[in-house]
C-alpha cells in the first residue's frame, strides 16, 4: 500500500520531468551538433565575438541586476517585515505586483519612462537639459529586469524574516551593538541563505528573460536575442541550439553553486 501511495506522489514529478526537461534537451543536444563542425561549433563562443560578446553582456548584466535586486529588495522586505504601518498591506501589494507582468509589458513601461517620447526624456528637454533617452540599450533592459527581480527578493526576504529569531539581534543589542553592525553582522548571515537562493533566481531569470529584451532591442546584443536572431532570422538551427546549450548550462552552474553556498551557509549559521 506505501508502495502505490509513493508512486501517486512520484508519477506527477515524472510527466513533468520528462515533459519540461529531459525530452526538449534530448532534442537540443543533437541539433547543437548538427553542424558540419560538430562539437567544434561550441568553440564559436569564443572564437566568434558576436557570440562571446553577447554572452559576456549577458552575465554581466545578470550579476549587476542580481546584486542591484538583493541590495534594494533585501533592504525593503526586511523594513516591511520589521514595521507595521498604515497602507503596508497596500506597499506590498504594489511591490510584487510587476512578478503578473510579462516581459513585453515591462519593455513597454521602460519605453514609456526613457524612450525617445519618454515622460523622463520629455521632462529633461523642457529643463533645457537635452532628451534623455536611455530605454533601447542596456540601462533601459537593466531597469527593466530590475523592476521584475526586485518583487522576488522582497517576497524571499520577508518570508525569511518572519522565521529568524530575534533572540540573537536583541542580545546583539543588549551588548551595545550599533544598527549597522547588527545588520552585518547578525541579520545578514541569517538571510544568507534565503538570499543565495533568490539571487540565483535573479540571475536565472535576467539570463534567459526575452520579452523585455524583444521589446526594447534596439541597441542590446544578449543571449535571448542571439538565440533568436539565429533560429529566426538566419534559420542557423544548430548556432541557436549551441547557445541555448550554453545559455543553459550556466544558468544551471549558478542554480548549482547557489544551492551548494546557502546550504553551506545555513550550517554555519546553525553552528
Amino acid at each position: 500500500m506505501k508502495s502505490r501511495t509513493i508512486w501517486l506522489y512520484l508519477i506527477p514529478s515524472v510527466i513533468v520531468l520528462l515533459a519540461f526537461f529531459i525530452l526538449p534537451v534530448l532534442r537540443l543536444l543533437p541539433a547543437s551538433v548538427s553542424s558540419e563542425s560538430g562539437l567544434g561549433l561550441y568553440l564559436e563562443v569564443i572564437t566568434n565575438p558576436r557570440y562571446s560578446t553577447s554572452v559576456i553582456s549577458t552575465i554581466l548584466l545578470s550579476i549587476v541586476v542580481t546584486l542591484a535586486s538583493l541590495v534594494v529588495g533585501g533592504l525593503t522586505g526586511l523594513f516591511l517585515e520589521r514595521h507595521r504601518f498604515w497602507g503596508r498591506d497596500t506597499v506590498v501589494g504594489l511591490i510584487t505586483l510587476p512578478l503578473s507582468f510579462p516581459g513585453v509589458v515591462v519593455g513597454f513601461m521602460i519605453i514609456m519612462l526613457g524612450g525617445r517620447n519618454g515622460l523622463i526624456g520629455s521632462a529633461t528637454q523642457t529643463l533645457s537639459m537635452g532628451k534623455l533617452v536611455f530605454a533601447y540599450g542596456m540601462i533601459g533592459l537593466f531597469l527593466g529586469y530590475l523592476y521584475f527581480s526586485i518583487p522576488r527578493v522582497v517576497t524571499t526576504v520577508m518570508a525569511a524574516t518572519k522565521k529568524m529569531d530575534p533572540m540573537y539581534e536583541e542580545a546583539a543589542r543588549t551588548l551595545g551593538a550599533s544598527s549597522f553592525r547588527i545588520l552585518k553582522d547578525v541579520t545578514i548571515p541569517a538571510l544568507t541563505p534565503a538570499l543565495f537562493s533568490t539571487g540565483a533566481l535573479c540571475f536565472a531569470t535576467s539570463m534567459g528573460a526575452f520579452g523585455t529584451a524583444f521589446t526594447l532591442a534596439t541597441d542590446i546584443n544578449v543571449l535571448p536575442i542571439t538565440i533568436y536572431t539565429e533560429f529566426t532570422l538566419s534559420a542557423n538551427i544548430a548556432s541557436a541550439a549551441m547557445l541555448s546549450v550554453v545559455l543553459g548550462l550556466i544558468t544551471w552552474a549558478m542554480l548549482v553553486a547557489a544551492r551548494c553556498f546557502s546550504g553551506t551557509s545555513a550550517t554555519t549559521g546553525a553552528a
